[in-house]
């Protein structure tokens, strides 16, 4: 279908499907009751940034929604703080021409075979509420108008027994004029928290060499590691990684490396609140998905500060393993953080900086000392 239609030909169309998604504004699938997977888990939001009250940082995305991916980008969509449905900021969505609907999606992290809830409050005509990926056709949720108020729309679904992410969206109509969102859930219960770590379990006699950050990418540093062929397990920041993403290509190219989360602005995460937890990682996750193509599985908490929250923050960002690390190889340095020399499954810390070709010298040659070699981590972490 055409998204060049009047406004006359889209009500049209919205009015054939009003047979599916009746007055009520809310549908739902035939399943009625959670899954065998999340029967006894505890229903909570699982929706990132669900109010719109997260601000953005100063390392995102200039103009971006936190938790939120908006097609028309800044220019149709932002926070407001206009007549909010609760708390004190909602999505305010303004299509920029006939052929765009505003659409803004997340991705969720959730359980195979479980029934959930999503519902959002919205404000103007034609708004949708839907969710793709579930495994299983879901009709979407939507209202012809909300008379100048608040409305809210709920549709269920239930996973298939492969689904481990959902697609969120929200948008409105073509030619059809601004919408407002707020108070978004997607509820049921949350994906098992991540593993911490700061060692691999193995019998190999293996060593994992982690290189965080990204701000210095030097050429010393990607020649020794294309001529010693080194696994490397890169935790770039979004910004970095998006502002030279073809060296990181480079310089993960050997077989076993691999890019994973570090979170969006570097911040210590147990001074945040879960949900501003959830915003960091979930959104260096997508902006990895956006840049490199793969989504991260790993997350390594700057600071190497954690807490319970970041465990469940990780999971339903859809990562399985919060790493931190048993050894520091960085700026020049040499710890290794237990007795004796590097032992099988250590993982070593090292940064993206002026000093990393000489840091990946030294960490070599205290492997080679070990009888040790360096391996790819994310093969060993499933």
């Amino acid at each position: 279908m055409s998204s060049r239609l009047s406004a006359l030909a889209a009500c049209t169309l919205l009015a054939v499907c009003a047979l599916a998604a009746p007055a009520s504004a809310s549908t739902s699938t035939s399943a009625d009751s959670a899954g065998p997977a999340g029967a006894a888990a505890p229903a909570v939001n699982l929706a990132t940034n669900p109010g719109f009250e997260i601000p953005a940082s100063s390392l995102a995305d200039w103009g971006s929604v936190p938790g939120w991916r908006c097609a028309g980008g800044p220019a149709e969509a932002s926070v407001t703080t206009t007549a909010p449905h609760s708390g004190g900021s909602a999505l305010a969505v303004t299509p920029a021409n006939d052929d765009s609907n505003g659409e803004c999606a997340q991705t969720v992290s959730v359980r195979p075979g479980t029934t959930y809830t999503a519902s959002a409050w919205v404000r103007g005509a034609f708004v949708h509420l839907g969710v793709t990926g579930t495994g299983r056709d879901v009709a979407p949720a939507w209202t012809a108008t909300t008379n100048g108020g608040w409305q809210k729309l709920t549709t269920r679904f239930t996973t298939g027994p492969d689904a481990r992410t959902v697609r969120l969206y929200v948008h409105g109509w073509y030619q059809q004029g601004p919408f407002a969102v707020d108070d978004v859930r997607v509820d049921g219960p949350a994906p098992a928290p991540a593993t911490a770590a700061g060692s691999v379990p193995t019998s190999d006699r293996v060593v994992f060499f982690t290189v965080d950050d990204g701000w210095q990418r030097t050429p010393e540093a990607e020649r020794f590691i294309a001529d010693h062929q080194l696994p490397i397990t890169a935790f770039p920041l979004p910004m970095p990684a998006a502002t030279d993403p073809d060296f990181f290509r480079r310089v993960t190219a050997v077989p076993g490396s691999s890019i994973q989360d570090h979170s969006v602005s570097h911040p210590d995460l147990t001074t945040l609140s879960p949900a501003e937890q959830q915003v960091e990682i979930c959104d260096a996750r997508d902006a990895q998905v956006r840049t490199f193509g793969t989504a991260p599985t790993v997350f390594r908490p700057p600071f190497f500060a954690w807490n319970a929250d970041t465990l469940q923050a990780a999971a339903n960002c859809g990562i399985q393993h919060v790493l931190t690390a048993d050894a520091d190889f960085s700026w020049g340095a040499s710890n290794i953080w237990h007795e004796g020399t590097l032992s099988p499954g250590d993982v070593v810390l090292m940064h993206w900086t002026d000093t990393l070709a000489g840091d990946l010298q030294r960490a070599l040659a205290a492997a080679d000392t070990a009888g040790l070699k360096p391996a790819g981590l994310a093969s060993y972490l499933r």
